[in-house]
């Protein structure tokens, strides 16, 4: 699955996660470089993407919280901007970023901005006890926001993509891809990120 170039400044300096794949497969996010190369290929790959033609990404998936409650991707229409974070329960850098991710969630209004996370490695069906792991793990760090658990929808349809956690992806209002990023971020940092999306759509 291919997804747009997003931040490529802030996901070669920030790649602060746990890989789900081979090393091979994350060479290429954990090369150091400079503020300043990194800041050129941002640009540079931003022209390149700008020039393409092809259809943007449209996400549709069916899925349930983990407090048993159906959603689909009708999630997507109830907020300007909604905010994918895929993590899992052995990733440190995860459960670090996420007292940050619910107090942003806290701070918007929902119609403006709305944040789901995805646990990648609790599936729908999974004993009660890996679930209530999670459970535990989402009310230790105060992540008072929904969470999906992975099921066969969002695992062909977006997970499957997923080299490392976390990853967080970007949608509009029409389930479409704005952008991803690899790596645990800083509060500010993605307040930045968001503030800026934002200020695109108006």
């Amino acid at each position: 699955m291919k997804y747009k170039l997003f931040y490529l400044l802030l996901t070669a300096l920030l790649f602060t996660g746990c890989s789900q794949t081979t090393d091979d497969n994350l060479s290429n996010h954990k090369s150091q470089k400079s503020t300043t190369d990194t800041s050129t290929e941002s640009s540079a790959a931003t022209q390149e993407s700008s020039q393409e033609t092809e259809e943007p990404f449209v996400l549709n998936f069916e899925a349930m919280t983990i407090e048993g409650e159906e959603v689909t991707s009708d999630i997507f229409a109830n907020s300007r901007l909604t905010m994918l974070n895929v993590w899992a329960t052995y990733c440190n850098p995860c459960l670090s970023e996420m007292p940050d991710l619910g107090e942003i969630a806290s701070e918007y209004d929902p119609e403006t901005f709305q944040m789901y996370g995805i646990i990648s490695d609790v599936m729908e069906g999974d004993e009660t006890d890996k679930i209530n792991e999670a459970k535990e793990l989402i009310a230790q760090t105060k992540a008072d926001y929904p969470h999906l658990l992975l099921n066969q929808s969002l695992y062909s349809n977006l997970v499957s993509g997923v080299s490392g956690v976390p990853t967080t992806f970007f949608f509009n209002q029409e389930s479409e891809l704005l952008g991803y990023l690899v790596g645990a971020q800083s509060k500010d940092t993605w307040v930045a990120i968001i503030e800026d999306l934002l200020s695109q759509m108006d």
